[in-house]
């Protein structure tokens, strides 16, 4: 260390370690329990879309012969390793309360318990891995809707291969099963995951029917509480978030209200629309782009921008 900065340095390091002022910015994991992996969740999803779409992903020498026994490679190691971040996350997550709070230590564990949390992650693996072939479906469904709903797609290989859209789509339907299950952590840490690669967020709270379509994607936001029905289309941009939401006496957010929009089927959004409040729009409706829309849309309406006036 540089004699000349090394006080600097050293009170730096003494105010950093005030333990008492981390206020929920320091977690302290019980000694040699794991914590959840973005690496390790990387793997999960490549071995998701292996199964999900087998060819594209993972082993490209996929033919209907070989087809039974890669499957059964990749959800063995798919079982193996989400099992074990399912376990993390549920050892992460023994700790809650709002962020303002120091930094507290958890009870110990002890070994039944830690048995008990091992078996819980092995049973609600399998039971994700019970869910696959109904994601597939949902997801098959995601892909015709993305290939009928864009002129310049040539082939439904090209939408699974290529497009973003479907990417977070399907890092979506992967976490909001995990979520219904009741995984806590992994859900959100998949669906950021997607975020950062696409550019699209989709809180994995949401509820999104079949034969979504999401168009270029780059800015789309989807709160938590969001409720879309079947053949829904987005643009870029669009934003389907919440207005002001109310406090309780602490002064925090009163967690778990709906306070994100409802579109009803067959409802087209175009880029950078913002949609905002518990409203909905109506089944057939088209939001125009550039709108911002915070009241509830009648069923086969048409809401444009005024045209301006010389």
């Amino acid at each position: 260390m540089n004699l000349i900065h090394s006080d600097k340095i050293i009170n730096a390091i003494k105010e950093l370690s005030q333990y008492d002022l981390l206020k929920g910015l320091c977690h302290e994991q019980q000694e040699s329990l794991p914590m959840p992996s973005s690496v390790a969740l990387e793997e999960i999803i490549t071995l998701c879309r292996a199964v999900i779409f087998p060819g594209y992903f993972g082993n490209a020498s996929i033919t209907k012969h070989n087809l039974s026994y890669h499957i059964g490679v990749n959800v063995e190691r798919l079982h193996h390793l989400l099992s074990a971040q399912i376990q993390a996350g549920l050892y992460f997550s023994r700790q809650q309360g709002y962020a303002p709070a120091p930094c507290i230590n958890p009870e110990p564990l002890t070994s039944q318990k830690v048995a008990e949390i091992k078996e819980k992650g092995q049973a609600l693996s399998a039971d994700f891995i019970a869910s696959l072939p109904a994601i597939r479906e949902q997801l098959a469904t995601d892909v015709e809707a993305t290939f009928l709903g864009d002129p310049a797609a040539c082939s439904f290989e090209e939408v699974i291969y290529c497009y973003p859209g479907l990417r977070a789509i399907s890092n979506y339907r992967i976490a909001h099963r995990l979520l219904e299950l009741g995984v806590p952590m992994i859900p959100r840490m998949i669906t950021e995951m997607a975020h950062s690669e696409t550019g699209i967020d989709i809180h994995p709270g949401a509820t999104i029917g079949d034969y979504f379509a999401i168009d270029h994607g780059t800015g789309v936001v989807i709160g938590a509480t969001a409720v879309i029905g079947k053949h829904v289309k987005l643009y870029q941009g669009v934003t389907l978030g919440a207005r002001s939401f109310p406090l309780d006496e602490t002064g925090h957010p009163i967690k778990g209200i709906p306070r994100h929009p409802i579109l009803e089927d067959n409802v087209i959004i175009y880029s950078n629309a913002t949609i905002l409040g518990r409203i909905t729009i109506g089944k057939g409706a088209t939001i125009g782009g550039n709108i911002w829309v915070t009241e509830d849309v009648a069923p086969e309406s048409r809401i444009l921008q005024s045209k301006a006036r010389k």
